[in-house]
């Protein structure tokens, strides 16, 4: 059963639907306003489908600044407007070239997008945003304007989102010392299963933001846009768009800074995450007279200090190096510059030492690199990171797989007949899963906290991989390439929750049981006229659907006994509309 908390927050307001019908009106009145705005140039933001992928494919084939590392996103465009132009190609071009001129106001139209999803049994899918994990249809719908004068922009961008929210069946309330174990896990961590029982009507800042741009490249603003930090397609185990924009304060480089030494891309952000409001499943049930659900400090806000930095040496065209660290606390138990900023928070250790400072701080940091040939037209990449930022070197040489995550890539382009016409090959493979008995015995495993223990969410979802804590992925996709059109064919595997699974079936052998998703994709990808269309149709194929195994009296000792499977369709469409 789920049960929603017993004191509202006020996120958890914005989900009942007819609270939120003035809301709604305003945004579609606004939408329908910016129609009407004379603007002097047409523009394009990077979080448009297609977009994105069709650049970092022109990257690799030489047809874009090399620069710009991909690691760091989104990516700042011009202040100024571009060049009346009907090209979508020289348009992308022209937001690439800084000219910021003073006492020079533009309004500038942003596309109105629509990102419809639809989950036929059961919840699936990842960096979808202000989405929330769903049974049945969803849109979130999105537009707005750049107002810019001189060196200072106002990106208004706001988002609506709607999820039917239909009942299905999570973990089963069966076995409660399955729940007892499974309570080390979501006493940890802020991710409930049901996010309530009603539809959702959300009103959200989404991509906006209000900056002011410096001659040398620095950015200042106040943000709410999603970020993404490391070289991977799919996933990133820091920061990702896999939940919904969180208000913050950042400072970043507007364009790559070129030294004598090669060129330098980075951001400083600090800000607040909300908690989601809900219990997680189950909450009320004991064992042995002991509740299994230890309240969280709902009342209290958590305070995020992040860092990343991105460098392409001059002497190695095409690598990127990079690194990030994130470091989040209470609000009123921020004591010091290190609880402010991670550059500062390091304290490092050997693992069983005591430090009550770091303790009390969820901390995680990753390296990662990028490097790609033009004349190969293919890239490799990959990202390493520690559950914690306390770890000495020496500790991370002898034993590296102690509370790691890490994912390694690479995309191919083979060159068809027709010089615009590309096979295009991506694979990705994603680990959170820990493979040291002694992270899982502990219960160390990535995204949640002891102290924190909302862990690294914002309303309810995580900052960095999709697939969440523990969990390991591997992805292919083929498909065929043109401009910004695609059509293709992608699989992935994903072991769902490992480190859960090892803690609460290691003593009984029950090797049977991983919980695997197979998931086959068809995927089209069109720009039509003033329309980019992104299409991804999905069939899930999930074995052991949370662990649970269907036991048959008759089976031989030698064969898998059968699983809970299950089916899921799953639809995307993404739409814009470009002015």
């Amino acid at each position: 059963m789920h049960t929603k908390h017993h004191k509202p927050k006020p996120e958890q307001a914005l989900a009942q639907p007819k609270s939120n019908i003035f809301r709604v009106t305003v945004l579609t009145a606004f939408l329908a306003v910016i129609s009407l705005f004379p603007v002097y140039a047409q523009s394009l933001p990077l979080a448009t489908p297609i977009v994105e992928e069709y650049l970092r494919r022109q990257q690799i084939q030489g047809n874009f600044p090399m620069d710009r590392s991909f690691m760091l996103r989104p990516m700042l465009l011009n202040s100024l407007p571009v060049a009346e132009t009907t090209n979508l190609e020289e348009q992308i071009a022209a937001m690439f070239t800084f000219n910021e001129l003073e006492n020079v106001f533009s309004v500038t139209k942003l596309p109105v997008q629509a990102h419809y999803q639809l989950n036929s049994n059961y919840p699936f899918g990842q960096n979808n945003g202000a989405m929330i994990p769903n049974r049945g249809s969803q849109l979130l719908v999105t537009g707005g304007v750049i107002a810019r004068y001189g060196k200072i922009s106002l990106q208004i961008q706001p988002e609506v989102h709607f999820a039917q929210n239909k009942e299905f069946r999570g973990m089963p309330s069966t076995v409660s010392t399955n729940w007892r174990d499974y309570y080390e896990f979501l006493n940890r961590i802020d991710r409930p299963e049901r996010f309530g029982e009603e539809s959702h009507t959300h009103l959200l800042l989404g991509n906006s933001s209000l900056r002011y741009t410096f001659q040398n490249g620095l950015s200042l603003g106040v943000s709410n846009e999603y970020l993404w930090w490391g070289p991977g397609y799919r996933n990133s185990i820091m920061m990702s768009n896999n939940a919904p924009g969180f208000l913050h304060v950042t400072v970043n480089t507007a364009k790559p800074i070129a030294t004598k030494w090669g060129s330098f891309e980075g951001q400083l952000i600090a800000g607040s995450l909300q908690n989601s409001g809900y219990l997680p499943p189950n909450s009320t049930m004991e064992v042995a007279r002991t509740p299994l659900y230890y309240p969280k400090r709902d009342e209290d806000s958590r305070y995020l200090a992040g860092m990343v930095v991105s460098f392409q040496p001059k002497v190695i065209p095409g690598l990127y190096l990079g690194y990030s660290s994130t470091s989040q606390v209470y609000t009123n138990e921020l004591d010091g510059l290190g609880d402010y900023l991670p550059i500062f928070n390091g304290r490092k250790r050997f693992a069983g030492m005591d430090d009550p400072v770091i303790a009390k701080r969820q901390q995680q940091s990753a390296g990662f690199f990028r490097w790609l040939s033009t004349k190969g037209s293919f890239e490799i990449y990959g990202e390493y990171g520690t559950n914690g930022n306390s770890k000495t070197m020496r500790e991370v040489v002898v034993n590296p797989d102690l509370y790691r995550a890490f994912t390694v890539g690479f995309n191919k382009l083979i060159r068809l007949k027709k010089a615009d016409e590309f096979i295009q090959l991506n694979f990705e493979q994603t680990q959170t899963g820990q493979t040291v008995r002694k992270a899982i015995r502990e219960s160390k495993t990535w995204y949640t906290h002891d102290h924190v223990r909302h862990g690294y969410t914002h309303r309810g979802q995580t900052l960095g991989y999709g697939h969440g804590s523990g969990s390991n992925s591997l992805f292919l996709e083929v498909s065929w390439v043109r401009e910004m059109d695609k059509i293709g064919l992608q699989f992935e595997r994903i072991v769902n929750n490992n480190d859960a699974f090892y803690l609460h079936f290691e003593h009984i052998n029950g090797w049977d049981r991983y919980w695997v998703d197979l998931v086959p994709s068809f995927v089209l990808d069109r720009k039509v006229g003033n329309l980019l269309i992104s299409s991804r149709f999905q069939y899930v194929n999930t074995l052991n659907y949370y662990w649970v195994l269907e036991r048959d009296p008759d089976a031989t000792l030698y064969r898998l006994q059968k699983g809970d499977d299950r089916k899921n369709i799953v639809a995307h469409v993404r739409i814009a509309y470009l002015f």
